[in-house]
């Protein structure tokens, strides 16, 4: 078998399911669902590092924010990402140990807490368009913009904070995530896209109030490291053009100039399907050889080839 270097991108959706209340036992529970496919590609003698979303989990954060701020200093964008990677670092390195075990594969799980090197001249630091948190109604928005928050509107479902989401280009620790899956480690990277930071003058790094695209930072990472292959895991089994539509059209196949071509015409809109084929294109275009896009039901196959729509050069 050809073994390769695999980094996974596993929405955060994933652990706090729509409609669910997102307690501790239920985000176990589905970080559990989630580890066959991973258990399926260490076995198979892949080197493995996985990412992950946390929108849900930052919401959370954010409401609590709210909740206690007349007791307690909020935390801020950068803190919030940083402490949604070890917590929810923690709950997938459990859960995929604890799999691999039960599998007979005795290997050791880390997480890294990862900073994600941004441009604070990054054109989303000054017009920020990233929806995050709860929603407020009308009468509530003086107040936010009254703390320095950005409110707009999110058509049809209220109004809400807007932040920056600058473009990843550079991941501080990169050389030691690959020298942890050299040495037979699987490693957990970049959750929620890293903690964004600046490089000040003297070198030094900073936090940044912002959050970045899991996938795109994903897809920097799979780079950084020489990775074979980028699976990114989300909500549809397979890319489609016409989404929901009559005409609707799914790919088994495209290639970068085919996804380019489509995203010019509007088909994969900014808070779904258009960042992973930003990210898809990126990875190719930076020499890597192939990307997965699936759902998490069908991420096994997609690693032996068998399911989603690949994306190629």
């Amino acid at each position: 078998m050809n073994r390769k270097t695999i980094v996974v991108a596993l929405g955060g959706n994933a652990i706090i399911e729509e409609g669910t209340e997102g307690t501790v036992d239920e985000q176990f529970a589905n970080t559990r669902k989630s580890m066959d496919a991973i258990v399926g590609m260490v076995m198979d003698g892949h080197k493995v590092v996985l990412s992950h979303g946390n929108g849900p989990q930052a919401g959370v954060h954010l409401i609590r924010n709210e909740a206690a701020s007349a007791q307690v200093a909020p935390s801020t964008l950068n803190l919030i990402v940083a402490d949604t990677q070890g917590s929810m670092g923690y709950m997938l390195a459990q859960c995929l140990g604890n799999a691999l075990h039960k599998a007979g594969v005795e290997k050791d799980v880390v997480t890294i807490v990862t900073q994600v090197e941004v441009d604070p001249k990054d054109p989303s630091m000054v017009n920020p368009t990233k929806y995050v948190g709860p929603f407020y109604k009308a009468e509530q928005v003086e107040a936010m913009r009254a703390r320095g928050w950005i409110v707009k509107e999110d058509p049809g479902r209220g109004f809400r904070r807007v932040v920056a989401s600058p473009l990843p280009l550079d991941v501080i620790e990169k050389a030691t995530i690959k020298d942890l899956i050299d040495d037979g480690k699987v490693v957990i990277a970049v959750g929620g896209g890293g903690v964004p930071v600046k490089r000040e003058a003297d070198g030094t790094l900073t936090g940044v109030d912002a959050v970045i695209d899991k996938d795109r930072a994903s897809a920097l990472l799979a780079s950084l490291i020489g990775a074979d292959e980028l699976i990114i895991l989300t909500g549809v089994d397979k890319v489609a053009i016409n989404y929901k539509k009559p005409d609707m059209k799914y790919f088994d196949h495209m290639t970068v100039a085919e996804c380019e071509k489509y995203a010019a015409e509007g088909q994969f809109p900014k808070g779904s399907m258009g960042p992973k084929i930003e990210a898809a294109c990126d990875f190719i275009k930076r020499g890597g050889a192939k990307v997965v896009i699936t759902s998490m039901e069908n991420a096994t196959a997609a690693a032996e080839g068998k399911a989603g729509t690949v994306i190629t050069a």
